[in-house]
């Protein structure tokens, strides 16, 4: 980029904000990442999450934290079991071959570490909540904090999640909710429960009837992350049911009585955990887009929320390093942003495509094939790239 060195912000630290810091840092890029969260380890960062070979392994690789990421991540966790929900009968069973490593298990907040510690001191700012951009009269962005402060910039990348505060600068676009809730919770001393360990394995259990779900995932500190599914509910179904989502053993209760019928061995996931949290599942539409806006661009979630598959977290981190990477390529800002939306939209599209297929094959009540779909997705992904490689002449 031939032009004055852009001033850049991005919004959000999460794993695709600080993919695309870390590639801007690369490429010789000074940026500002705007967080939230008051500190790196504010609050507990998520499950464990698999990174494809395409997309997620591809960015850490232009990122230069591929060999790290391998050191923490947990190719075993590759291993899936599915089982019937009443008979808890084995269905089907996924296991890695020796050194498959197609989609290793790390843990979202040692990923989000590994990011962070790549990036110069000083680059994020913890504490500095986002409420909206604006333009100036030049049209370059303006950003509004919370506390009533403002500063200007080239280019805003919002990558702060599924309710951005960026998004509406470029789409009027909101998530839906899909009609599912997910109450995550965890069973932390396995040493109590070791037939709950061997049930999951070293991988993921799931049981499913229809979209009903419960599956459980072996994290890194050996506990287990547990998530019930519940379909077809109203977004405030605990106001309907009654229940106190503060009180852990009324969400217990109601829980044991949604999976009423299912095996025993099933619903002790639920009744031996903690910490209940309640997710309701919200998506953006497929094919979300929006008409390119100067010195305004997003990436992640804000882009291209989609139901939780692990394919959201792979696009997040490809998107920072794609964008990052048209900045060092294209002779203007304006150009380098085009050229990043034209490819990473309609990659976009193909994912939540894959998604609603997987989604379908969920509901359909059969064992769910893991490799299958997330073969299904990668052909889809490649499909979108080599369409949109043929549309700008590359």
């Amino acid at each position: 980029m031939n032009s004055p060195a852009p001033r850049i912000a991005v919004v959000g630290a999460g794993i695709g904000g600080l993919a695309c810091a870390g590639g801007l840092r690369i490429h010789g890029f000074a940026v500002t990442v705007f967080e939230r969260d008051t500190a790196p380890r504010a609050r507990r960062q998520g499950g464990m999450l698999d990174l494809h070979v395409p997309t997620g392994q591809a960015a850490l690789r232009t990122l230069g934290l591929f060999e790290r990421f391998l050191a923490s991540a947990r190719p075993e966790a590759q291993e899936m079991r599915a089982v019937d929900p009443v008979t808890a009968e084995l269905l089907h069973h996924e296991l890695p071959g020796v050194g498959e490593r197609s989609a290793p298990e790390i843990d979202r907040g040692r990923l989000r570490e590994l990011l962070l510690d790549s990036l110069e001191p000083g680059t994020v700012q913890w504490g500095r909540p986002v409420e909206r951009v604006t333009p100036r009269v030049d049209a370059t962005p303006r950003l509004h904090f919370a506390d009533g402060t403002t500063e200007d910039f080239d280019l805003v990348v919002g990558a702060d999640g599924a309710w951005s505060r960026i998004r509406p600068a470029v789409s009027a676009v909101t998530p839906a909710y899909l009609g599912n809730s997910v109450i995550e919770c965890s069973v932390t001393d396995l040493d109590r429960h070791p037939a709950l360990a061997t049930l999951v394995g070293s991988g993921t259990l799931m049981a499913t009837a229809g979209a009903t779900m419960l599956s459980a995932q072996r994290a890194d500190d050996g506990r287990l992350s547990v998530y019930a599914g519940l379909a077809d509910v109203p977004v405030d179904w605990h106001v309907d049911a009654g229940v106190d989502l503060d009180d852990p053993a009324a969400v217990r209760e109601h829980l044991l009585g949604s999976f009423d019928g299912w095996h025993d061995s099933l619903r002790d996931l639920i009744r031996h955990s903690t910490d209940f949290v309640n997710r309701p599942l919200y998506v953006l539409p497929v094919g979300h887009s929006w008409d390119h806006v100067p010195g305004v661009t997003l990436l992640g979630d804000a882009a291209h929320l989609m139901p939780p598959y692990g394919v959201g977290a792979n696009l997040a981190l490809l998107d920072g390093t794609d964008l990052a990477a048209a900045l060092a390529t294209h002779p203007d800002l304006d150009r380098a942003v085009r050229a990043y939306e034209h490819t990473a939209i309609p990659r976009a599209t193909a994912a939540a495509k894959a998604c609603t297929d997987i989604t379908a094959d969920l509901a359909s009540g059969g064992a769910h094939h893991v490799d299958a779909s997330r073969a299904h997705l990668n052909e889809q992904l490649l499909h979108a790239g080599e369409r949109a490689s043929a549309a700008t002449g590359g």
